[in-house]
Parts: C-alpha cells; structure tokens; sequence
C-alpha cells in the first residue's frame, strides 16, 4: 500500500488525460449524421476521413460535377441505373483534447500570488482530424441511405468508388474526364 500511493502520484503527474478523442474511421462508415456530429441534419450519412486540406472536397465536387461553383455544398446532382439522386455534404473537423496535468501542477505551484503562468497556458493540446459526411436523397426527399431503402447498395456502391476516386485524385480535372 505503501508503494503504490507514490507510484499512483507519479503517474497522476506524468499523465494526460484525454478529454475529448476524435473518432477513427478506418474506410468509410453509414450513421445518423447528428449522432457524429450535432450540428449536421438528422439523416443518414456516409462518413469518412478527409486526409486533404479544408476545402478540397468542395473544389473535387466543384470540378467533377461542373458546378461553377453554384450550390457546390447541396443538392449535387448524380445517376444511377437511370434514377436521379442528389447528395450534399459537409466538412467536419473533430479534435483530441488532452488535458497535460504536469504543466498546470508546476505552474499552480510555482505561480502562487502571480498573475501569470509561469510555463504558459497551454496545458490543452489539440490536434484534429477532417471527415466528410455525405447525405443522399432522390427526387422525392428520402433518405437513400436508411437501412431499409431500396436503392442504398446501389447509392453506397458510387459513394465509395467516389471516396476512392477523391482520394487518389491529385489534379481534379482528371475526375471531370472520368465520368
């Protein structure tokens, strides 16, 4: 007992404790957009990880799709087998946030009766990482990625050949020659 309250502090002190973790999508995943994220419409979306910078998912659908940068973000229209779909999507960045203990107990203790920190403010570190969600819906409004919807393999299929096809894209005018 005697060791392990020593042994407990000195990890207390050297630890970092995580306060928010970003979530890790290994190739692409199908929820409720809300649930991800808050801020995003109660459908379902198709989400994965954006390795690219801010915004170069706006210029790959931009350029594909011809849309003269008109409306880029919605209602983007594609077909399958025929049938017209639109689908719109969202950039989202979620960050780790770690709380770093041994910065705020050296300053608490070397800063008592100062105003400012001694070692700084930055006890938070934060680091992020970029998604993408993708809603699809057809002419009538409905959500064509619930699970009991007709055409969801066939949407879910040119979602991912889509993903695929952003990422390995370096020059977006190649895509424009891919339809």
């Amino acid at each position: 007992m005697k060791l392990l309250v020593p042994l407990f502090s000195v990890l207390l002190c050297f630890s970092c404790i995580p306060l928010r973790i970003a979530p890790s999508i290994k190739t692409d995943k199908v929820m409720v957009a809300k649930k991800f994220k808050r801020k995003l419409p109660k459908e379902h979306a198709f989400i994965f990880e954006d390795p690219k910078d801010a915004n170069e998912f706006y210029n790959y659908v931009n350029t594909k799709y011809e849309r003269l940068h008109l409306d880029v973000e919605s209602n983007v229209p594609f077909e399958i087998d025929g049938e017209l779909f639109y689908f719109s999507f969202y950039e989202i960045e979620i960050q780790h946030k770690v709380l770093m203990l041994l910065p705020f107990l050296i300053d608490s203790k070397l800063n008592q009766g100062e105003d400012a920190p001694v070692l700084g403010e930055d006890y938070i570190s934060r680091n992020g990482n970029r998604y993408l969600a993708i809603t699809v819906s057809n002419a009538n409004m409905e959500d064509c990625l619930k699970p009991d919807n007709i055409h969801r393999n066939a949407v879910m299929n040119y979602l991912r050949h889509l993903r695929v096809e952003y990422l390995s894209t370096q020059n977006y005018l190649d895509a424009l020659f891919r339809k």
